[in-house]
């Protein structure tokens, strides 16, 4: 008799099969909102932002979603959001699933810009599930300075 299975909730489903532990959950019972739990990965949606001379450069990670399925907006002349929605999969009565870890629903960034943003000239791109906005920023003018000669 092993004791693994006794800690970890005492059944499996499949004696054979080492993986299929009913693994005990403490939180099962619980009323945690089930919807925070299917798309909390991609309401997390991960976006670096780098600034570079020339532009402010912004990359989204959102696989399996098409550039139609994801907007770009510019709100108030200075806040950049970028929102969309993944759809749940159809299911088939026939389907048996083993797992599911792929997140559904809806996701929704928005970062303040810098004042130097030229916001009308914004452009976005999408490839291989990477989303890529760049923001051109305004010329900074230098100061000029000028020297003054010191008599005396």
């Amino acid at each position: 008799m092993s004791l693994i299975p006794r800690l970890f909730g005492g059944r499996r489903s499949n004696v054979f099969d080492p993986f299929s532990l009913d693994v005990w959950d403490p939180f099962k019972d619980f009323p945690f909102p089930e919807s925070g739990r299917e798309n909390s990965a991609l309401v997390s949606t991960r976006v670096d932002w780098k600034e570079t001379p020339e532009a402010h450069v912004f990359r989204a990670d959102i696989p399996g979603l098409k550039k139609e399925e994801v907007k770009v907006e510019i709100e108030d002349d200075n806040v950049l959001q970028i929102s969309g929605e993944r759809n749940v999969e159809k299911e088939d009565k026939n389907d048996r699933w083993h797992r599911v870890e792929r997140s559904s629903g809806k996701f929704l960034r928005r970062f303040r810009l810098p004042e130097n943003a030229k916001v009308d000239k914004v452009k976005a791109s999408m490839e291989n599930g990477v989303l890529t906005v760049t923001v051109p920023k305004e010329e900074i003018k230098k100061p000029e300075v000028k020297a003054i000669e010191i008599s005396g």
